[in-house]
């Protein structure tokens, strides 16, 4: 399932290993989001990194789902 990650707070401050999971995230700056694949790696580096980053799941899926439901 798809979760979109968006930047919220600086990474300025932060350790190197953090700025680089945000690098590696796809993210550069404040309010910047990426949409990524659900796994064990991205899981590992959002625990990193939860405290700079949102995570949402995709609204497509989300929409997709309850029409599922619905029937």
């Amino acid at each position: 399932m798809p979760k979109t990650i968006t930047q919220v707070r600086s990474s300025v401050g932060t350790s190197k290993r953090h700025r680089g999971t945000l690098r590696a995230l796809g993210l550069r700056g404040i309010g910047q989001s990426r949409t990524h694949e659900d796994s064990p790696a991205l899981r590992g580096m959002l625990l990193q990194v939860d405290h700079l980053v949102r995570i949402d799941e995709s609204a497509a899926d989300d929409a997709a789902t309850s029409q599922a439901e619905a029937r």
